[in-house]
């Protein structure tokens, strides 16, 4: 039986899973599959199965925030999914790293959707060997990266970026940057700590692989064809990260 949001079952979908927030970035990543198949677009959630370099790979796409992310990570696991990778985009706290990777090996679990899992003692951690495999990822592909610690929220105009109302109620958006980057935060997303935290109570290797497209309150950001461009890169990056995961796991295995 299919999945009752993203119409995925066992038949459809892979081991290995990649999760956009946009599903349009979905279609990038359609690209560099081989025979790519279409399982469903329904929601917010577009998803394919193909090959790449003949490891059968599943990209779908979550929408924007953690209770979605969890609706995703619920059917995915569903349909058999064993390695999960958030392939997306973050605002960085440090200028130097627009345009490259920030691929945390924790997350601050400041939305709720994981709370309704499991307590806030309980951690939001990356596994270390997809992080790894990231890492020397990126490094291929001449781009730098840091493993530091997101910060997940569920308020995008209430907590990263001004808007009309942010500023009628006035909200001080510098309160948020300046405590996170006490507490040594790399970054704030939407969907992160959710998405570890679920996989980590699944028994799901995951993983959180961010382009940085924005800095802190929008004060710069990637636009146009530079934008374009690193988004392809975070989609080249994460299917040649599950590769190279791949080759090593089935390394170890055959030592």
């Amino acid at each position: 039986m299919s999945t009752l949001y993203m119409g995925a079952d066992q038949e459809t979908v892979a081991k290995y899973v990649l999760f956009s927030g946009d599903p349009w970035r979905v279609e990038v990543v359609k690209q560099y599959l081989e025979n790519p198949k279409k399982v469903a677009f329904m929601r917010e959630f577009n998803t394919y199965t193909g090959t790449y370099k003949g490891i059968k790979v599943t990209v779908t796409s979550t929408g924007i925030g953690a209770p979605s992310a969890a609706i995703a990570m619920e059917e995915m696991y569903e349909a058999g999914m064993e390695v999960a990778v958030r392939m997306g985009t973050v605002m960085s706290m440090q200028d130097d790293m627009l345009g490259h990777f920030l691929i945390p090996i924790a997350a601050m679990r400041r939305e709720g959707t994981s709370q309704s899992y499991v307590d806030l003692s309980y951690p939001a951690v990356a596994d270390i060997d997809l992080v790894n495999a990231m890492n020397e990822t990126v490094t291929k592909m001449g781009k730098r990266y840091l493993n530091g610690l997101n910060c997940t929220m569920d308020g995008f105009y209430s907590n990263m970026h001004d808007s009309r109302f942010s500023l009628e109620w006035g909200r001080d958006m510098s309160e948020t940057f300046e405590e996170v980057k006490k507490l040594g935060v790399t970054g704030i997303d939407m969907e992160s700590s959710c998405m570890l935290t679920l996989g980590r109570l699944m028994g799901v290797k995951t993983c959180i692989l961010t382009m940085v497209t924005v800095l802190e309150n929008l004060k710069e950001k990637l636009t146009g064809q530079e934008r374009t461009d690193a988004e392809d890169l975070l989609c080249r990056t994460a299917l040649e990260g599950i590769y190279h995961y791949h080759m090593k796991m089935e390394g170890e295995k055959n030592e």
